[in-house]
């Protein structure tokens, strides 16, 4: 099935060595604004208003190489850790991206919620030592709860927060380009309360999502398998009083009260 999603429903569609790849959202609100931009153009951005119908968008794939599997090879063995023998069409992450920047303009808009995640590892390197260091660590929620996407964006193009790591994890990108390999990573940040009980978890929903990108084989929300290693009165995430939300830097206007947890082992969820 090749459909996600209920309220905000996205359908994708092409192969990774296609000429393009596709999707259709369903229940994009009319008169939100859209911007389509190329990151490292020059040229102003095109603005876009829907009107409340289907949006179809179409990306070309300027990165075809099929010759880097030989002559008809691809057709005679599968490749290696690739869908291709169990599913011919693999499809790719970028309409996940174009579809995920409509929805994270959506929530902005219209309910003021702000989506801001950062690298903390690529490969080995890692902004905070392993999970149960950063967890401990009393940099990391300072900075998971102050940092804005703004301030993120400026640390392209690996989008990790701090200049040291950054020039680490560049390195190690750029040596592994070098090599024709590449390597994992992971992305933080989650902030606490979201979710619905039972079936419809936060937590399930997104591991659906990420676990259907076929690249991902692992995902952990919070501490994840470390939780099960240390005991629970370290992992617990005490709740303690915080200041009233800034709410009109999330163009809602409405400041609210809120207690916050001291730790996230949880994850947010």
């Amino acid at each position: 099935m090749s459909t996600f999603g209920h309220y905000f429903r996205v359908t994708t569609a092409g192969e990774s060595h296609g000429k393009s790849v596709s999707c259709i959202v369903d229940n994009c609100p009319p008169g939100l604004e859209l911007v389509r931009r190329h990151p490292a153009s020059a040229k102003p951005p095109h603005r876009i208003w829907p009107l409340g119908t289907p949006i179809l968008l179409t990306v070309p794939n300027e990165d075809q190489r099929p010759k880097d599997y030989g002559n008809k090879t691809i057709d005679l063995y599968p490749r290696p850790s690739h869908a291709d023998w169990t599913y011919l069409e693999k499809y790719g992450t970028i309409c996940r991206v174009a579809a995920g920047a409509a929805a994270q303009k959506l929530l902005r808009d219209m309910y003021g919620v702000e989506t801001v995640a950062f690298v903390t590892s690529v490969g080995n390197i890692k902004l905070f030592g392993d999970t149960d260091a950063m967890s401990a660590d009393p940099t990391f929620p300072s900075l998971a709860n102050t940092i804005t996407r703004d301030k993120v964006d400026e640390f392209l193009p690996v989008r990790c927060p701090d200049a040291e790591a950054l020039k680490r994890m560049e390195a190690r990108v750029a040596e592994l380009r070098d090599q024709n390999d590449s390597t994992g990573g992971t992305v933080t940040y989650t902030p606490s309360g979201l979710g619905e009980p039972a079936f419809n978890k936060l937590e399930a929903l997104i591991g659906h999502a990420m676990l259907s990108i076929p690249a991902v084989k692992g995902f952990e929300i919070g501490s994840g398998f470390l939780g099960a290693e240390i005991n629970s009165s370290r992992h617990n995430d005490p709740f303690i009083p915080a200041p009233a939300l800034d709410a009109a830097a999330h163009k809602t206007g409405i400041p609210r009260s809120r207690l916050h947890t001291k730790t996230n082992n949880s994850g947010g969820i």
